[in-house]
């Protein structure tokens, strides 16, 4: 389904993200983070209305080695990859209109 957002695991995160064809924004949370919660709707319209961006989540909790090799200290924290690689990095819950101010120009940028 288009604009779903789905999970991610320490196990399919190199097949997920890193060798997607197009941006991924992974969305580390855990079900106990109150922001997690509050970023979770903006992330869930975003993907809704983004053909040239797919949204995932990883549970920090239940998925360590991915959050450990991207030094992921605090959530929820916003990873942009493009191309295998980390093109920008946004820490805590922000409003939609913010997290698009700072999504953009990472995904305007030439690879």
């Amino acid at each position: 389904m288009a604009g779903a957002i789905t999970e991610v695991t320490d196990g399919n995160f190199q097949a997920e993200v890193l060798e997607a064809d197009k941006p991924v924004l992974v969305d580390f949370w855990a079900p106990w983070c109150g922001p997690c919660r509050i970023v979770a709707p903006h992330l869930e319209e975003l993907a809704s209305e983004r053909e040239d961006l797919r949204i995932v989540k990883l549970n920090t909790d239940e998925n360590p080695q991915v959050s450990a090799q991207y030094n992921v200290m605090s959530i929820p924290t916003l990873l942009l990859f493009k191309h295998g690689q980390v093109a920008h990095q946004i820490i805590g819950a922000l409003p939609k209109s913010r997290l698009l101010q700072e999504i953009e120009p990472a995904l305007a940028a030439p690879a």
